[in-house]
């Protein structure tokens, strides 16, 4: 047998200059979900949320984009991603389904402390699931974050690089 003996000299590296150290990341994601809104009355209301997207990652089409989705939306990407990616997809926050419940003391699901927990939680697992590089190249996700509106009827495939 040889013996070896491990390298143990340190890597050299360029010396960091100011535009280095506090210019524009050379990769960034950053996605926000806020401005909770509750629309409608009665069994017909529901609640949306702004899904703002930043980056400068080449995948994505629009480097900053703004729109607004409801929750059975997250709900639909999350399906949509364990379908046809082979992503671990995080859980989303659950349905409060006993939020729901007539003869309530408050306003169920449409409480601000829910809607404000809720929007974290989303926000939450946006950001993990966009920030998985195979995550990145699903149309899914793309729609998601960056088209008005769904379009949920549209064919699964992966996203090209330009």
């Amino acid at each position: 047998m040889a013996d070896t003996i491990a390298d143990t000299r340190r890597l050299f590296s360029k010396p960091q200059n100011l535009n280095d150290a506090y210019g524009p990341p050379s990769n960034f994601l950053e996605i926000d979900v806020s401005n909770p809104e509750t629309i409608g009355v009665g069994r017909t209301r529901y609640t949306t949320y702004e899904v703002r997207l930043k980056t400068n990652l080449p995948i994505f089409k629009l480097k900053e984009s703004s729109v607004r989705r409801r929750y059975s939306d997250f709900e639909w990407l999350r399906a949509e991603l364990e379908r046809e990616s082979k992503v671990v997809v995080p859980p989303l926050p659950g349905k409060a389904l006993f939020r729901q419940l007539p003869f309530r003391g408050d306003d169920g699901i449409f409480d601000d402390s829910f809607v404000e927990e809720r929007r974290q939680s989303l926000e939450q697992f946006l950001n993990k699931v966009a920030g998985h590089p195979l995550a990145q190249n699903e149309r899914c996700l793309h729609m998601f974050l960056q088209d008005e509106s769904l379009d949920k009827s549209y064919t699964p495939s992966k996203i090209r690089q330009a």
